[in-house]
């Protein structure tokens, strides 16, 4: 049996062949209400069965614009998103980590391999005391 080769670089196929669940993305409002383009995106680890991974953005939120998800975000079909701006097409194909970007003043994607992209945060306390884990104590 022949090893993977580690050195060799990766391949189109190699980066979009992940199983693909779901059909949403989580796209900023400010694409639809105030009609910007979506100039950067990322895949994440979907968070549930209809979700792709897939975050779209305009560039233009601020951190506080941001972390109110709830308001701010909203789920679109990932082929709306796609007859709304063709150039995503190939994009989305693409596994979760992958996170693309393009110039107020360009066209063309160019990937991005420097963004660390966020994920969830979930508290989880640790400990070997049998009453306090059953909540005893």
């Amino acid at each position: 049996m022949k090893s993977p080769d580690i050195d060799k670089p990766a391949s189109a196929d190699d980066e979009t062949n992940q199983t693909k669940n779901g059909f949403l993305a989580l796209v900023s409002k400010m694409v639809f209400e105030e009609k910007l383009p979506v100039r950067f995106m990322y895949k994440t680890v979907p968070e549930h069965l209809n979700d792709t991974g897939w975050r779209m953005f305009t560039g233009y939120e601020t951190p506080e614009y941001l972390e109110d998800e709830i308001t701010n975000l909203i789920p679109v079909d990932v082929d709306k998103m796609v007859k709304l701006d063709p150039s995503i097409t190939d994009l989305v194909e693409y596994n979760a980590g992958t996170v693309w970007e393009r110039a107020p003043e360009g066209d063309g994607w160019e990937r991005v391999h420097d963004y660390r992209i966020p994920s969830a945060f979930t508290e989880v306390n640790i400990t070997n005391d049998v009453d306090e884990f059953s909540g005893k104590s």
